[in-house]
């Protein structure tokens, strides 16, 4: 072992009943056998005893506990059968170095604790009332005894208190971190399903666009055909790189709140496609979380294209409801002219130009615990979308599927 070790060792252990304890004690025990003066008959064998006891704990408290601690005990009882003698100090010393480190050591129990102090107290009074000695001496020594136990179980108490709260630290230092790996496997999914969700969709599309254009130019010589085919490519690359922002953003989570975000959407629907788009905010804004609101207003951007598709022209509602405590609500309702509810409740479920597509819109918000509603309703169609409000009383989960759109 090289001298690093041993001085990290040495910090490590235990400063009151640890290696360089004992080794203190030990010599301090053996210079006060050798030095003591003359002391009355049987003295220094039962120090010797004693002294023997002592060596046998500390060989033996790594490899045979139990064995170490029944051979303190004796060598604190030991002494206490010498401690009657007048001016004996080196029985006294004996008996306080082996009650001392037998209280401290932490894996002593409170009643082995208990026990020692009383038979230790009635040896030693019993010893100071055969010699004969006074009551101050029969009162000193054992309040004395009653002393050094009370500050020893006090520190015992402290250094146990001590432990604990190191314990309790280290807990916790673990629990954050597998929190903040965990914040950050969420993170990373979160990030993955923004990138799925705007460059599968956008991509996907993209390329069928152009291959469909390819094959009207190289087979059948439509050239009309194959503009109109790459005009459509040319919006869905637009609208794709709007979606790439809105990720983009999201991550960063620098997205306004969204009743603002829902007004600069429907001011650019407005000048895009010339239809008029009422927005309203029912009661005061609650905050969702960004996956919430981020889905929100995707579903938002998707229904206000399908409308402009499939209804242009026609006049919008878009409202933004917190009334109820537990959800935010999002409600988009336009009319289809020349249409029928039940030719309304026919359109097909499109991903259309702005991105996701209900369907896919369905999947998202059920992932941040949200609903999402479509189908035609009083000759109109619209499209509900319901996200949690998180903390909130009553607050709803799972997913209700409704008609595609």
């Amino acid at each position: 072992m090289t001298l690093r070790e041993g001085v990290r060792r040495l910090r490590a252990d235990d400063p009151e009943t640890g290696i360089l304890v004992r080794v203190v004690l030990s010599a301090l025990l053996i210079w006060a056998f050798v030095t003591a003066g003359p002391a009355g008959p049987g003295v220094r064998p039962v120090l010797a005893a004693a002294l023997a006891c002592w060596f046998v704990f500390v060989a033996a408290d790594r490899r045979l506990p139990r064995l170490a601690r029944v051979a303190l005990a004796l060598a604190a009882v030991l002494p206490a059968v010498a401690a009657s003698q007048p001016d004996d100090a080196s029985s006294l010393l004996y008996l306080y170095a082996a009650l001392f480190t037998f209280v401290l050591l932490p894996r002593t129990p409170m009643w082995a604790i208990l026990s020692l102090t009383a038979v230790v107290l009635a040896v030693l009074l019993t010893g100071l009332w055969m010699a004969g000695r006074g009551t101050a001496a029969m009162l000193t020594q054992p309040a004395l005894i009653a002393v050094l136990v009370l500050f020893s179980l006090h520190r015992r108490e402290y250094r146990l208190r001590a432990e604990q709260t190191a314990l309790l630290l280290e807990q916790i230092t673990q629990t954050r971190a597998a929190q903040a790996r965990a914040a950050a496997l969420d993170e990373r999914a979160r990030i993955a399903r923004e990138l799925h969700d705007v460059l599968a969709h956008s991509l996907g599309a993209l390329g069928v666009q152009l291959e469909v254009a390819e094959i009207q130019l190289t087979e059948r010589g439509d050239v009309d055909g194959a503009a109109g085919r790459i005009r459509q490519a040319r919006e869905l690359a637009a609208d794709g790189l709007a979606e790439a922002r809105s990720a983009v953003r999201a991550l960063r989570a620098d997205v306004p709140p969204l009743p603002q975000a829902l007004h600069d959407l429907v001011t650019r629907h407005e000048a895009d496609h010339g239809a008029a788009v009422t927005l309203r905010v029912v009661s005061e804004r609650r905050p969702l979380s960004p996956g919430a609101e981020v889905s929100l207003l995707r579903i938002a951007r998707e229904a206000l294209t399908n409308a402009a598709r499939h209804a242009p022209g026609a006049p919008v509602t878009v409202t933004l409801d917190y009334a109820d405590p537990a959800v935010a609500r999002l409600t988009v309702r336009n009319p289809v002219p020349g249409a029928s509810a039940r030719a309304v409740g026919r359109i097909p479920a499109t991903g259309g130009t702005g991105g996701l597509g209900l369907i896919g819109a369905r999947e998202r918000i059920a992932l941040v615990g949200g609903t999402l509603k479509t189908g035609p309703a009083d000759g109109q169609w619209q499209v509900i979308a319901e996200a949690p409000v998180p903390g909130a009383p009553g607050e709803r989960w799972g997913a209700d599927e409704g008609t595609a759109a």
